[in-house]
């Protein structure tokens, strides 16, 4: 099960049921609209806090999966999920009104992967036979947690991202019938990496360097190649973070293809939305992998991806007190059973 010194191998191919992703206004004018199951047209969403309205993502996300799935909420054992907010209190919120035995995370924009790969491995060693896993953010309600309230129209730099408004969710169940279905094959877990930077308007460079950690441990582990992969994609580096991320894959003997190496940050969002580097926030490698990639391998384009979501383990106090931004990466890799 254990493969190198931070990897897992799931050798009872965990089964993706099936997968959700809900959205906000602006995600509905992005690249990548048509795979999301929801989309909603203002960021209220009928609700009278953005907090609210983030709980009500995650809340869709994971009924709309389970429905997909042939399932009720009843059938869930267990219901990984997590968001940006403080103590998580939207992932905590909905856990409440869904109802499903829950695990908390945290683990800020690496959470989708976090959760994932905790899920693969409860499934996999028996621990439940069905389990819900879903990550979550929303834009206005990050914004005035982490830097300045939306209304306050502060200018952000270019190398500043933009919080996706969105949750993606994802059953997993321990069928035996996998041919063709996607399953959960690997997992790497990141560590804590830090390399002082303070700049919360520049996740995407602090995060690169618990990226590259984390890929290079990856294959390192599973003794693959890169190429191994259809696709490989991270969670919300943005032009900055990926661009940083292959220099120092390169310096560690690992030549990325631009064509399989990605990053979620880009792909959500049409060239002239203004973002910045790109998207960011737990919610966006949640509804890229979950809506997006996961339609792309039912349809034959991809049959070997690894996810690689990154995390900016900062807080509103660590920022005060001027502590600089630990980082952390998860991986996980999925393909198309034969």
């Amino acid at each position: 099960m254990l493969k190198g010194k931070q990897s897992w191998v799931f050798h009872n191919s965990p089964v993706i049921e099936a997968s959700a992703a809900a959205g906000g206004p602006f995600e509905a004018k992005g690249k990548v609209a048509k795979d999301f199951d929801i989309l909603h047209d203002d960021l209220w969403m009928g609700q009278d806090s953005y907090e609210k309205a983030h709980t009500l993502l995650l809340e869709e996300a994971i009924s709309t999966a389970v429905k997909k799935a042939g399932l009720t909420r009843q059938d869930m054992q267990f219901m990984l999920a997590g968001d940006l907010i403080n103590q998580i209190t939207p992932s905590s919120f909905a856990a409440r009104t869904l109802g499903i035995p829950y695990f908390g995370l945290f683990g800020a924009c690496s959470t989708s992967m976090e959760g994932l790969a905790l899920a693969s491995f409860i499934i996999n060693y028996g621990g439940a036979r069905k389990v819900v896993t879903g990550a979550s953010s929303h834009n206005a309600a990050v914004e005035k947690q982490f830097r300045y309230p939306t209304e306050y129209g502060g200018q952000k730099p270019p190398t500043a991202q933009w919080t996706v408004t969105g949750a993606g969710a994802a059953v997993l169940t321990d069928c035996k019938e996998k041919q063709g279905k996607l399953v959960t094959k690997s997992a790497t877990i990141g560590k804590v990496i830090d390399m002082g930077l303070s700049d919360p308007f520049n996740m995407g460079g602090a995060m690169a360097p618990a990226a590259a950690d984390t890929i290079v441990a990856h294959f390192k582990d599973l003794q693959v190649e890169p190429s191994y992969y259809d696709l490989i994609v991270t969670g919300d580096l943005g032009k900055i973070g990926q661009s940083a991320t292959v220099e120092l894959l390169q310096k560690e003997g690992l030549e990325m293809d631009t064509k399989s190496f990605k990053d979620c940050g880009l792909m959500i969002y049409q060239d002239d939305q203004p973002v910045q580097s790109g998207g960011s926030g737990a919610g966006c490698s949640a509804t890229v992998l979950y809506g997006h990639l996961l339609n792309e391998m039912k349809k034959g384009k991809y049959k070997r991806i690894l996810v690689v979501a990154t995390g900016a383990l900062l807080s509103p106090l660590s920022f005060q007190q001027k502590e600089s931004i630990p980082c952390i990466a998860h991986a996980v890799s999925i393909e198309v059973h034969p």
